[in-house]
């Protein structure tokens, strides 16, 4: 019998790639009865009513067909009029514009896009578990640059300019931040824009947060000036804002040469947002507005309890200015994150994600997703209260 372990070997960038540090404490909790989860970022909302009766209609009206590979024109110039509104930055709908299978799958085919071997990509930290895989399995080298607390998790753009190097090809920036909740000033952001017109880098920016954010102005990246708009690649989505995790619908906008690019791995690899989905999205981007403001209003309420509360507990907590996650310090539980996690989990059958799974840059931390109901939250620091008597 021949042995099979070398043709079923995996290439060695799928292999080195380590599993979402996200999804391991959750396939633990669906095991158990009784779990308060702080973990999955998904507004815990369905998607509005009448977002959903666009999706039916488009079934019924038998829109079950391929679009173009960069979507629908109609919904690209509904997400063109939705940014041009709401920062007063203009794509052309129909180059500038792609829509995609969620923002997952826009981060996968810029950095499929722009990146050759070994091509490095600046990435601060803590972020979102994806980006450094992403810019791994496209061949580049993720260079993260850790963000601090004591500095509100803002990007240091001296630490970033020490950073490049010959083989930069871009600076990442996501903010707001998954998973500490910081929005980026506009000082930082400009700062960050110098940098990369300086040394003729790219810039990709994640933006799929920007409207969820409390007390502070978001600052839309491409909007900073002609001169970085013309080397940014800005990615969105309606997942967060419009509660459409499920319906996978994101987008990327930027220079024509560089959207021509991502359509044509598009179109290698998934050919076309799905159909019903875009029509969804059209009536989201279009009426959708006020239940923006709805949901808005409910995770500020839900932040100002959860970020509160854990100060009380001793675990000192960044005041959150956008997203829906707070991320405290468990210093004084004296434990590490992962075995502060699995402890809640076990003990008080609370499931938070391990700062780490972040990036070195969490380490120390728990990310708590607050877009689980008030009284889920209130619930939750109770059992963390009980938790932090035993171990603080």
């Amino acid at each position: 019998m021949q042995d099979t372990a070398n043709v079923l070997r995996l290439s060695q960038r799928v292999a080195g790639l380590k599993p979402s540090g996200i999804r391991k404490f959750f396939d633990i909790a669906a095991t158990m009865k009784d779990v308060i989860s702080l973990g999955i970022g998904e507004p815990d909302f369905t998607t509005p009513k009448h977002i959903l009766e666009a999706g039916i209609r488009s079934l019924n009206a038998g829109e079950t067909h391929y679009t173009s590979n960069s979507g629908k024109l109609e919904v690209r110039q509904a997400v063109a009029d939705n940014l041009k509104l709401l920062y007063g930055v203009t794509y052309e709908p129909g180059s500038e514009i792609i829509l995609t299978v969620g923002v997952s799958e826009a981060l996968y085919l810029t950095f499929t896009a722009i990146l050759d071997p070994g091509d490095e990509v600046i990435i601060p930290t803590p972020c979102f578990v994806s980006y450094q895989a992403e810019v791994i399995m496209a061949g580049g080298v993720p260079v993260e640059i850790p963000s601090r607390m004591e500095d509100n998790f803002q990007l240091d753009p001296e630490g970033v300019r020490r950073a490049i190097t010959p083989r930069t090809r871009a600076i990442f920036i996501g903010y707001p931040c998954n998973p500490t909740g910081a929005v980026a000033t506009k000082e930082i952001l400009t700062r960050l824009a110098e940098i990369a017109i300086q040394h003729n880098l790219l810039v990709i920016s994640d933006e799929i947060y920007a409207r969820l954010v409390y007390d502070f102005t978001h600052v839309c990246v491409p909007a900073l000036g002609e001169e970085i708009k013309r080397r940014t690649i800005l990615l969105g989505g309606l997942s967060k804002a419009y509660a459409m995790t499920g319906w996978r619908i994101g987008y990327a906008c930027g220079p024509a040469e560089l959207i021509k690019g991502l359509v044509r791995i598009h179109q290698y690899t998934i050919m076309s947002a799905p159909t019903t989905a875009q029509d969804a999205a059209l009536e989201a981007l279009k009426n959708g507005e006020p239940h923006v403001q709805e949901m808005l209003a409910e995770y500020d309420r839900r932040r100002r309890l959860i970020y509160n509360g854990l100060n009380r507990l001793g675990l000192t907590t960044f005041e959150p200015r956008g997203a829906f996650y707070a991320f405290p310090q468990i210093k004084a539980s004296g434990m590490d994150d992962e075995s502060f996690a699995e402890a809640l989990l076990r003990e008080e059958h609370v499931a938070v994600v391990p700062g780490n799974a972040f990036g070195a840059g969490g380490a120390g931390f728990v990310r708590c997703c607050y877009a689980t109901s008030y009284e889920q939250i209130e619930e939750a620091l109770r059992r963390m209260e009980k938790f932090m008597e035993r171990h603080g």
